[in-house]
């Protein structure tokens, strides 16, 4: 199982990228966790610069903006 993390301070665009995320794992069929992470301590910890920033099973995949449908779908 993915472990997906969508890391920012719950602003627009962090909010559209969680949804992207879950519309997506759920029009896979795909099992995951995905988690809202909105500590600014536990972001700096995966020493992004720029949120809203994404983490599959504990590595940074992306940040910096929305990605794009296709980007997500080649996370699972």
């Amino acid at each position: 199982m993915l472990t997906i993390k969508v890391l920012g301070t719950g602003c627009k665009k962090c909010l559209r990228v969680y949804d992207i995320i879950d519309t997506t794992r759920s029009s896979l069929s795909v099992e995951t966790e995905l988690q809202k992470e909105e500590n600014a301590q536990v972001i700096m910890q995966y020493r992004v610069m720029k949120t809203p920033a994404v983490v599959v099973d504990e590595k940074v995949v992306f940040s910096g903006n929305v990605p794009a449908a296709d980007d997500v779908k080649s996370w699972f």
